[in-house]
């Protein structure tokens, strides 16, 4: 009898003990009393300098704040707004409206051609439109193949331009004039609202909406489509077994990596292996993700509560950039998983988190939000990570800790 009691005692303690080591070993550091910079740390390059662009702009100004797509190429950068067209050269803005001979006001793509400079652009209702020269030509279902005026995503392979329409798929061929027409007739669409298309080593890629990923081999003149195997809709049941969800919003290709956007989530295709990332498991802002560009290894990630980038994928290593409700600026956060390892302020932010758009001029990046473009300064930028000594002098660092990201 005195011996359980003893016993019970001591186990009484013991547990005791080891609920207060646990509480405190749990307890994050504080804020006020950092940790050292650690030079072992291996971090990667924050855009901590953002310019921002509006409709008031003293640069000559945007024809609309709501920017749907933003594609720079060479000196210059062509923005699509939703009244109208801009292009940034030199320090200056130049637009142009339907009174400038747009056919359509809202411009939902943009793509360059790489052969003859011309600038193609996906208009939200208005069809396509090649300008070049100074002057707008112009496509729809009543006088060529494309098969809807609603264009989302335009891709320009060579001589061909691959457009994405909310009825299936066209192809244009600028030298002798055809048109292709791809819809559930004769290509793997469980649905033809085509949200992206891009164009990467001898293949066309295109986000259906409802419908996953369609591969289109120009080679082998075929269609290979990318679903989510378990059919759910409303969980991913199995991990990594494909597309976290089949209604994709963009799709990016670079460095053998595919990239696939959808509202519930990011997908990595690596040939072999898939990988899938959540808000509640990873450095994502946000699952509902409107689009995504890949940039070597990274990709990034525009989503409505700010620009996440996946950095450096053995890591797991992101970074988010917001803008602060009560200021002009932001913050850059960086995490390993779920964990924030640092959050530093930035000079200037994206103007809303609400972001639409982000392409890359050089090591510069831009970013279209529903409140305007930004650009992010890249002088001194490295890919991947580097140990942290590495970083620009003068960072200031807010939180420089490890704390467990809330779900």
């Amino acid at each position: 009898m005195f011996v359980r009691k003893d016993n019970a005692m001591r186990l009484t303690q013991t547990f005791l003990l080891g609920l207060i080591l646990f509480l405190i070993v749990q307890r994050p550091c504080s804020p006020e009393a950092p940790q050292g910079d650690d030079p072992s740390v291996e971090l990667p390059f924050l855009y901590e300098n953002w310019e921002v662009f509006t409709s008031k702009s003293t640069q000559g100004g945007l024809p609309n704040d709501h920017i749907f797509f933003v594609r720079a190429y060479d000196d210059r950068v062509w923005i699509g707004t939703e009244n109208g067209l801009a292009c940034y050269q030199d320090g200056k803005f130049k637009h142009w409206g339907e009174k400038e001979g747009l056919p359509w006001h809202v411009v939902a793509a943009i793509d360059v051609s790489p052969l003859t400079g011309d600038v193609w652009l996906g208009l939200f209702g208005g069809g396509l439109s090649r300008f070049s020269g100074g002057r707008f030509d112009h496509f729809h279902q009543r006088n060529s193949g494309l098969v809807n005026d609603v264009v989302y995503g335009v891709a320009v392979q060579d001589h061909m331009v691959w457009v994405a329409t909310t009825a299936g798929v066209s192809s244009y061929d600028t030298v002798t004039g055809e048109w292709g027409i791809y819809t559930e007739k004769n290509a793997p669409m469980e649905e033809i609202w085509c949200y992206s298309i891009c164009y990467a080593d001898g293949k066309v890629y295109v986000a259906v909406w409802g419908g996953g990923v369609l591969e289109w081999d120009l080679k082998l003149k075929r269609w290979k489509a990318y679903i989510d195997p378990d059919r759910e809709m409303e969980i991913d049941l199995y991990r990594d077994d494909g597309l976290v969800h089949i209604i994709t919003t963009a799709v990016s290709y670079e460095s053998g990596l595919l990239w696939a956007s959808t509202y519930f989530g990011l997908s990595r295709y690596d040939g072999r292996h898939w990988r899938g990332y959540m808000q509640h498991e990873s450095g994502l802002a946000s699952d509902f993700i409107n689009f995504n560009k890949a940039r070597d290894k990274e990709c990034w990630v525009c989503t409505d509560k700010g620009l996440s980038v996946m950095v450096d994928f053995p890591t797991d290593t992101w970074v988010t950039y917001k803008k602060n409700e009560e200021d002009r600026d932001g913050v850059a956060i960086i995490q390993r998983g779920m964990d924030v390892i640092r959050t530093v302020p930035t000079k200037g932010a994206i103007p809303h988190n609400f972001v639409l758009c982000v392409d890359f001029q050089g090591d510069d990046v831009w970013v279209g939000t529903s409140k305007g473009l930004a650009r992010g300064i890249g002088k001194g930028r490295w890919p991947g990570l580097k140990q942290s000594k590495s970083r620009a002098a003068g960072s200031s660092v807010l939180v420089q800790k490890i704390v467990r990201k809330k779900p």
